[in-house]
């Protein structure tokens, strides 16, 4: 969740030949809500256009619990939200107001700016509940970072499923294995929820150069290694790479693409390839002008947001 003070994952030497970085997410508990952050790392900024990937939960929540993202800012990036359990409502700038729920896909392009807030529905609230996803920015192309902001919600019959056997694979971004997602891309991207039957084989996509692999539950077996939940893996270009379950299924997400253009400064919500240009973010969250200014809040959800404190204004924008 975007929201969340940075954390830095660990990431060991990889001995496997076939990997380039192991990710190994450092857990943060937010109130009985765990987060685990694998990018951005000390060692790997981005994989493809990828360069935010949160793991959210698993959580449980009591009746008149839930998650309350307030509005906050971005730019420079488009944020994916794909759930396994739950909801949330999405609001943003834009006027969109749109609920989420597992296998769907919300896909946000910030462009110049956009604000939005995440919430519990009050009738998710109104009983316990589970919580469970994946959230990723991914970093625009330089010549598209100051796009005009966008929205898309796709239901879940509407992203296409690539069945073998023990295989189940949904397309929620990008073209692999001859199908396509309906979500609009502006660079070279794929973005997979794969699930695998105990001992089934699955291999990645060859034409991408930049692969890797988030196991969400179960564990893989990559060249004699294996890797349990909770462990991104990232291959080198250009190795033929397929990943066996374990013993008791798999359940990953298989995310790459182009190697974008150069690397990108990131801080708190703003990624820009100009460090002057998250700066000028920066000041106009600061000054709240939600009329004249370059940021509006979100329509019906415009109570409260997210300040930058002063401890968060000291830290530098980090360029990987």
């Amino acid at each position: 969740m975007s929201w969340n003070p940075t954390h830095n994952p660990d990431c060991p030497t990889a001995e496997n030949s076939l990997l380039d970085t192991l990710i190994i997410p450092r857990t943060r508990d937010l109130g009985g809500f765990e987060v685990r952050r694998a990018l951005p790392s000390p060692q790997r900024q981005m994989v493809g256009p990828f360069i935010f990937f949160d793991q959210m939960g698993p959580a449980e929540f009591l009746t008149g619990g839930g998650i309350d993202v307030r509005p906050h800012p971005h730019i420079g990036l488009g944020t994916v939200t794909y759930l396994y359990d739950g909801e949330f409502e999405h609001r943003d700038s834009l006027g969109t107001r749109q609920m989420i729920y597992p296998g769907e896909v919300n896909w946000m392009v910030a462009g110049r700016g956009i604000t939005h807030s995440e919430r519990t529905s009050a009738e998710m609230r109104a009983r316990p509940h589970k919580q469970f996803g994946i959230q990723t920015w991914i970093a625009l192309p330089e010549d598209r970072e100051e796009m005009t902001p966008a929205f898309e919600h796709h239901g879940e019959t509407a992203l296409p499923v690539i069945r073998d056997t023990g295989v189940e694979a949904r397309l929620i971004l990008g073209s692999v294995y001859g199908a396509t997602s309906p979500v609009t891309m502006q660079s070279e991207t794929f973005y997979l929820d794969v699930t695998l039957a105990p001992g089934v084989a699955f291999p990645l996509p060859d034409e991408q150069e930049d692969r890797g692999i988030y196991v969400t539950k179960g564990s893989i077996e990559v060249a004699g290694d294996v890797f349990e939940a909770g462990r991104m893996m990232v291959f080198r270009p250009g190795d033929g790479i397929s990943v066996k379950a374990g013993p008791q299924g798999a359940r990953l997400m298989a995310l790459g693409g182009a190697t974008m253009n150069g690397r990108r400064y990131i801080w708190w919500n703003f990624v820009s390839s100009s460090n002057e240009r998250i700066e000028q973010a920066k000041e106009d969250w600061k000054a709240g002008d939600w009329t004249g200014g370059p940021f509006r809040l979100p329509p019906g959800d415009e109570d409260e947001f997210i300040p930058i404190t002063p401890e968060l204004d000291r830290v530098s924008p980090r360029k990987g």
